[in-house]
Parts: structure tokens; sequence; C-alpha cells
């Protein structure tokens, strides 16, 4: 079902689809859903890989948006709320509940916070995680024994969701595709084309990986491409104005001795007026995000020094046991899509989060804005938009109760496996025909050789970044890890993909290339570079 060459001879031998989506992170991944099972025949073009942008990149956090209600945005959160709710019902292997505490330093922190929690409580309704409620200062020791207590008044505790964001989004390809959908990734768009009424029908794209180039009609063409939305626009329409200003957020990833426990640690109002979090993510702790408007998207963002300096700063202003740059075990940098409409405002608090949809008269339906909790609603938007244009027959949204691969028949697993959810069982019945398979990839890390070969022929993932950034995710959890087994991992993905070893020497000098230049913070690439010469 997941063969990349059966998809592509599919989709070539369509005449003519309902949609194409162009982008395969979360919001366009949600649309080829929330279409295929409306019964429309859709194709979606990714790229490079599923997620392999912003939506990869998050601080892995399924929620309403607290400092959303501080700005009095109420139908943000509470749609946001409600959307939590149902994610956590549809994909109960990837998201789970996780505890917060907000440890108060002034006197009426507590009791503040408190209210708005309890706001926050009130519009999740029935779909609530769990209530907030204060804690005194010997509970909030407790729960974070590294926290800074000079001048510690108590805390707030209070629930949302977390979740694995690449591997969601992963696990919606593999159900779109279940569900009758083709989606191709490392196809890239390089050209819209019109019909003779002006409106366009046709994406031409090409496979990235042979060279060869593709034509694919369409009743409606729907641009979800996140940060570079204007960059297909233009293509649409050279006069076309910009839709959306760019965000940078960075996240640093650090050892959990710095940070141990499975509370979360939410930091309302650093120096800035950002939030930062602190939160246990596999066996590490994850600390994000900044706020910073660039000029430009990049496909692969990279961390500003100033940054990395915030973050470490913030975050030690409230562990006893300091961090410095040499404990940072990975930084990854993710850009988000801000609908524009503030001027040339650089204050990113003054842009809207919500999501915009625009019909242009070239015929191009582009969707921006919005954030991974609210994905299916916003493709129930873009769909019933379409509708109300006439542009699709009505078909009625099913997705609010439409379980995400993985999810059916779901019990929780002790092991790291258990994110897998039922492919967890046959995943354990391939170790067993081929045991050798059952060793990990590194030692530190839970990550199989299994988990490699699932990825490769159950997961559409066609190269090393594919596997080791959004499969297993040890990219994201110790770069250095990451570029010490890439060898290895080439080897494996190359017999499965019958690639030879000039692919492999090729793979590996492209990925830790990437590594040295986005992953790591400077003290490390010594070390990497002293690994090379010892190969």
């Amino acid at each position: 079902m997941f063969s990349r060459k059966r998809l592509i001879r599919e989709a070539e031998n369509q005449k003519r689809w309902d949609l194409v989506i162009i982008g395969g992170g979360a919001t366009g991944l949600g649309i080829a859903l929330d279409a295929v099972t409306r019964g429309y025949k859709t194709l979606l073009l990714e790229q490079v890989d599923f997620a392999k942008g912003t939506s990869s990149r998050s601080t892995k956090l399924v929620h309403g948006g607290i400092r959303y209600l501080a700005q009095g945005n109420i139908e943000l959160v509470r749609e946001a709320l409600y959307e939590r709710g149902l994610l956590s019902k549809n994909a109960p292997h990837l998201v789970k509940k996780q505890k917060f505490i907000i440890p108060n330093y002034v006197w009426w922190e507590g009791l503040y916070y408190n209210f708005g929690l309890k706001t926050y409580d009130f519009l999740a309704g029935k779909l609530s995680m769990g209530k907030s409620e204060r804690i005194s200062t010997t509970e909030v020791i407790e729960r974070l024994p590294t926290v800074v207590t000079k001048d510690l008044r108590g805390g707030v505790i209070y629930l949302d969701g977390q979740f694995d964001d690449a591997r969601l989004a992963v696990n919606i390809a593999q159900t779109f595709i279940e569900e009758g959908g083709i989606a191709l990734n490392h196809f890239r768009v390089e050209g819209l084309e019109a019909d003779n009424g002006n409106l366009l029908d046709r994406v031409l794209a090409r496979d990235t990986e042979t060279g060869i180039s593709y034509s694919f009609r369409s009743k409606l063409i729907i641009n979800a491409t996140g940060v570079f939305v204007d960059s297909i626009r233009k293509m649409a329409d050279l006069s076309s104005k910009p839709m959306i200003r760019t965000s940078q957020g960075v996240h640093l990833v650090f050892d959990k001795k710095f940070f141990p426990g499975e509370y979360a640690m939410m930091i309302p109002r650093t120096d800035d007026g950002r939030v930062l979090f602190a939160v246990p993510w596999n066996r590490k702790v994850l600390v994000g995000t900044t706020d910073t408007l660039i000029e430009k998207p990049e496909l692969e963002p990279k961390a500003m020094e100033e940054e990395i300096d915030f973050i470490i700063d913030t975050f030690n202003k409230y562990i006893k046991k300091k961090v410095s740059r040499n404990d940072i075990k990975s930084v990854f940098t993710g850009l988000r899509p801000l609908v524009s409409g503030n001027g040339d405002s650089r204050n990113t608090k003054e842009i809207p989060r919500g999501h915009k949809i625009e019909f242009s008269g070239s015929g191009l339906l582009s969707i921006t804005g919005g954030k991974w909790t609210t994905y299916r609603k916003m493709a129930e938007d873009v769909l019933d938009y379409a509708i109300e244009k006439r542009i699709l027959p009505p078909e009625k949204c099913i997705t609010e109760d439409l379980m995400i691969h993985g999810a059916k028949d779901f019990k929780t697993q002790k092991d790291h496996l258990s994110i897998y959810g039922k492919d967890r069982k046959l995943i354990r019945d391939l170790i067993a025909r081929r045991p050798a398979l059952g060793n990990k990839i590194h030692l530190k890390h839970p990550f199989l050789k299994a988990e490699v070969v699932w990825a490769v022929n159950y997961e559409l993932a066609r190269n090393l970044e594919d596997v080791l950034a959004r499969r297993v995710r040890i990219l994201f959890l110790d770069a250095k890890a990451a570029y010490e087994v890439a060898p290895e991992v080439a080897r494996l993905l190359a017999r499965e993909l019958k690639q030879d070893k000039e692919w492999v020497e090729q793979e590996v000098r492209s990925f830790r290339k990437l590594v040295r230049t986005n992953y790591l913070v400077s003290q490390d690439t010594k070390t990497v570079k002293n690994m090379d010469q010892n190969e």
C-alpha cells in the first residue's frame, strides 16, 4: 500500500483530480485527509518530506494557547481546546496529558494565574484534560526539584497535551493513503498552468529522486505551504502581495539531569514578554521558544546566537543547576507563517495567530496561519469554503470522529515503541523474523534498527534525514549521536532501498553537513570533525 512506485503510477494514471494540495505539513495533510474522507479524488505533493519544515519543529504541545487567553482571544482558545480534545481522542498513541507548573515569585501571581487557568478549564468543557489548582511552595519543590527556591511563593498546576509532531504527520499521511488518497513526498512543484478561461487547472511537479517531471490536472489547487505560501501565490500571479510575515522559533534540548521529573514548567512572562516552556520529551528536556520576525523564510532555518543566549539565560533564572552551551544536545529552529495585517510591525505579539483563507482570481486557494492543534478545523474550514464557492460538490466532514493510523485498539505499553500504536506489534514481528533488527542504532538511545526498516517500507522515508529527523527523532534529541550513527543507518537504508555504496557516501556527507550547520552548537563542531578524520 505504501509503495512509492505504486503511488506514482496511480498518480500518473489519474486523468483529473478533484484536489491537488501543495504542501505536506500539518495543514496540507489535514486538508488531504478531510478531502479524501469526503469522497474527493485527492493528491498531495510535498517538496521534501512530510513535516520537514515548521510541522516537525514545534514545542510538542497540543494546547489552547494560554497567552492568547491573556490577550483576550477567547474564541481562538475555545476552538483550540476543543480540537485538543478531539486529537487526544483520535490519536491516543501520540497525544498524552502533560502536567505544567507555573512557579510564582510575586505574591499576587498565584491568584492571577489561578483565575486565568480556571477560565481555561471552563473553556475546555467536556474535553477538559483535568482541573488546574494552586499548590504550595513545598509542593512546587517536590515536583520541580531543581527549581530556584529563593522568593518562591508556591505555584499553579494545570494540564495540557503533549505529542510527537512529526510522527503525527506521518500517521496522517498513512491514514490518507489508506483512505484512498495519493501522497508523494520529495515531489517539488515547479509550475502552475491555466485553462482557456485563465483559471489554474494544472500542476507541474518533479520527482527530485529521479528528475522525472509530471503534470497533474485538477478542479482545485490548494496552496498549503506554510511560510512558502507567498512563493506559490507568486507562481500563480506575479502581482500578488505578501499574505504572511515569518517568525522564527528556536528550541534547545538538554539532558534530564537539569530538569528531572515528569512535570513541565511554564514561564509566563520573560524579560521581553514571551512565554517559555521547559518540557520533558523523550528522556530529555525541551526548552523554548523564541519569536523573532525574519525577512526571508528558508527550508533549513538556523538559530541566531542571541536566540540561543536568550533561552539559556531565561532557563537559568529558574533552575539551580545552570546550563551552558556545552550542555546543549541539539538545537532546532522552526518558522511560523503569521497572517499579515499589521503593516510593518516588528512586534510578533501583535500579529494574529488565527488562520486565513484566500481564493485568488486565478483559481488558487491559499491557506496559512493557525497551529498544529487546530489543523483539523483548518482543513474543515478550507473545504467548506470551497463547497460554499461551488468549486467542489457538497460533502460532509467526518474527521471529528476519524481515528488516525495506529490509534485503533491502542493500549499503552511501557517501551518507546508504544508511539507506533497498533504498528508496535508489527515491528515486534519484524524483529522476530530478523533478530538483528532488535539492536539499537545508538547505545545511548532506545531507537531500534527495526524502526529504520519500518520507516522505509511503511512510512515513506527515503533518506537519512527523513529517518533520523522525523521518524526516530534522534537528530532533534541528540545531534552528535545522529552524526555518529549516520554511516550505519545509511547502509541499512541502502539495503532496503537497493542503493549502492556511492549513494551511502553521498547521504552521509549531506546529512552530516546538515547536522554541523544547523543542529550542533559551535563547540561540538571540532568533535565531529575529528570523528570524520578517524573514519
